[in-house]
C-alpha cells in the first residue's frame, strides 16, 4: 500500500484565477488590449506558463489539489499545458457580455471549505493579483496554513501582495527557470549580471535597506548586536514577502550576505555563523 512519510505529510492546494494572470500578461504585451470586448472574447494565445507555476507549487510539497477557474471556451489553446500537469478545470460562465465570471468568488469559497476538510493541507497558493483575495488570505493564515500568493508585476495589486506570508512575482519564476535550465549546461559567471525584471517598476524594497531592518529587529527580540544567520532570512520574507534574491543579482542568501560586508560583520557562532551591523 502506497504511504506519504511523515515529513511529506503536509500537502499543497494551488488555485488559479487563470482569467486574471493571462489577461495581466496581455496588458504587459499591450495596455487596454484584454479590456476591449473584440479581444477578450474570442481564442487567446497561451502567454501563461503553466509549468513554472506548477513548479513552484511543488518546491513546498505534494500537490494534492492543482485547480483552475475560468470561462474556458477562449482558453482551449492552453489544452495541452494544463493536461500535462493535471490541473482540474472549473468552468465559469460570465452572467452577461461584459460581466465577470466570478472566478475570484468561487475561488475563496471554495479555498476556505477545503482547508476546513482536509487538514493535511498545509500550503495554499493562489494565482492572481486581485485584492479580492484578501479576505480569503485572513481566513487561511487564521486556519494556520502558509499562504502564497503569485501574480504579475504590472497587475497585482500591492496590499493583496502584502497579506501573503509569502508572495512571488510570475516573471520572476520564468527567470529562475530559465536560469536553472541554462546552469545545466554553461557554468555560472563569477558576476552575475542584473536579472531583467530589475528594469520593471515597483521593485522591491533595496536588499541593504531590508537587510538593516531584518537585523535591528532581530538584535532587539535577542537583547544581542549578534544574530543567527538562520533567523534573518526568515525575518527579511516576514518583512517584505515579494523579496527575491535574483531580482538584484544573487542566487543565495549567503552570497548577498558576502557581498554587502561593508555594513555587516560576521563571526563563527556556538552552532551557526553570527551576523551584526557595522
Amino acid at each position: 500500500m502506497f504511504k506519504i512519510d511523515a515529513a511529506d505529510s503536509r500537502t499543497v492546494a494551488l488555485y488559479w484565477d487563470f482569467e486574471n494572470i493571462h489577461a495581466g500578461l496581455c496588458e504587459e504585451r499591450e495596455p487596454g488590449s484584454y479590456a476591449r470586448g473584440d479581444f477578450r472574447f474570442k481564442p487567446q494565445e497561451p502567454l501563461v506558463n503553466v509549468q513554472a507555476v506548477v513548479d513552484l507549487a511543488a518546491s513546498f510539497g505534494p500537490i494534492a489539489i492543482n485547480r483552475a477557474y475560468c470561462n474556458w471556451q477562449f482558453f482551449g489553446r492552453y489544452r495541452d499545458a494544463l493536461l500535462q500537469n493535471a490541473v482540474e478545470l472549473v468552468q465559469l460562465f460570465p452572467p452577461g457580455g461584459a460581466a465577470k465570471n466570478g472566478a475570484d468568488i468561487k475561488l475563496c469559497l471554495d479555498a476556505t471549505e477545503d482547508i476546513g476538510r482536509f487538514g493535511h493541507i498545509g500550503t495554499v497558493i493562489i494565482v492572481g493579483g486581485d485584492s479580492d483575495f484578501m479576505p480569503v488570505s485572513q481566513k487561511i493564515k487564521a486556519a494556520g496554513r502558509t499562504l502564497i500568493g503569485v501574480g504579475t508585476r504590472r497587475a497585482t495589486n500591492r496590499h493583496w501582495a502584502k497579506s501573503c506570508h509569502e508572495f512571488r512575482y510570475y516573471e520572476n519564476l520564468l527567470e529562475v527557470r530559465e536560469e536553472a535550465t541554462s546552469l545545466a549546461s554553461a557554468v555560472l559567471p563569477a558576476s552575475p549580471s542584473a536579472p531583467a525584471a530589475s528594469e520593471a517598476p515597483a521593485l522591491p524594497v533595496a536588499p541593504t535597506d531590508l537587510l538593516r531592518r531584518a537585523l535591528r529587529l532581530l538584535a532587539e527580540k535577542r537583547g544581542d548586536v549578534w544574530v543567527n544567520t538562520a533567523d534573518i532570512w526568515p525575518m527579511v520574507k516576514r518583512l517584505d514577502p515579494t523579496f527575491e534574491l535574483a531580482e538584484h543579482g544573487f542566487t543565495t542568501f549567503s552570497g548577498m550576505l558576502k557581498a554587502l560586508d561593508t555594513m555587516i560583520e560576521v563571526r563563527k557562532g556556538e552552532n551557526d555563523q553570527q551576523v551584526r551591523l557595522r
